[in-house]
């Protein structure tokens, strides 16, 4: 299970890790076409003043161009390749922010722990579902919608107290950026493990929790 940069087989590059030289208008049809994932625009960059600002308007954005653009963000998601593709043609440099808690919740950690726990997760011949890496050095597992609910309990089980581990499990109501969508001057949202056909069936969050907790146990 090497998934950091992994180097995929002809017959899977068909699907989705198309993205290096692709619109972010292309990248999010395929979200939603190949994918089935509900996707909506966020904010974009803007140049001030030969400066990349936030399209918010607010200089010390803390996610500049990566954030919803609209307080009814969740009411815009749509699962429709066409739909996507008219709402990213009114503003093609948009970022691309994935609703959770609808196709799949993702379990958010510090970049530290999510590259230790990937690497146990290996040595545990574990089936990964795809997994982002932010350029806030934030890692975002993908897992089966409902794991926001669980992971509380599922840590404790493991003897961990939830609020002591930098690990949070985003459902309903929460969202993550989608690559190659870019947080300012910082970069680009990466997959450290990328979606192909062998992951689209997602894991349950009980199947990663172990090795997850583990990582940020040893990262505190």
């Amino acid at each position: 299970m090497m998934c950091v940069e992994e180097t995929i087989e002809a017959t899977e590059a068909a699907q989705i890790p198309k993205q290096r030289g692709e619109s972010l208008l292309e990248t999010a049809v395929r979200y939603a076409e190949e994918r089935h994932w509900d996707v909506f625009p966020g904010t974009w960059l803007e140049a001030v003043d030969g400066v990349q600002r936030c399209s918010c308007g607010d200089a010390a954005c803390g996610a500049p161009g990566a954030h919803p653009a609209r307080a009814d963000w969740a009411t815009q998601a749509t699962g429709s390749a066409t739909v996507a593709r008219r709402m990213w043609s009114k503003q093609p440099l948009s970022s691309i922010l994935l609703p959770t808690g609808r196709t799949f919740d993702a379990i958010s950690v510090a970049e530290t722990a999510g590259f230790l726990a990937l690497a146990r997760m290996e040595r545990m011949e574990l089936t990964l579902g795809p997994v982002t890496l932010t350029p806030d050095r934030r890692m975002h597992f993908f897992v089966l919608p409902g794991a926001a609910v669980k992971v509380p309990d599922l840590v404790r089980k493991l003897g961990w107290a939830p609020a002591s581990l930098d690990l949070v499990a985003l459902g309903e109501g929460s969202y993550v950026a989608a690559p190659p969508t870019r947080f300012g001057s910082r970069g680009a949202v990466q997959w450290a493990c990328r979606p192909t056909p062998a992951n689209r069936w997602l894991p349950d969050a009980e199947e990663l929790i172990s090795p997850l907790a583990y990582a940020c146990g040893r990262d505190r």
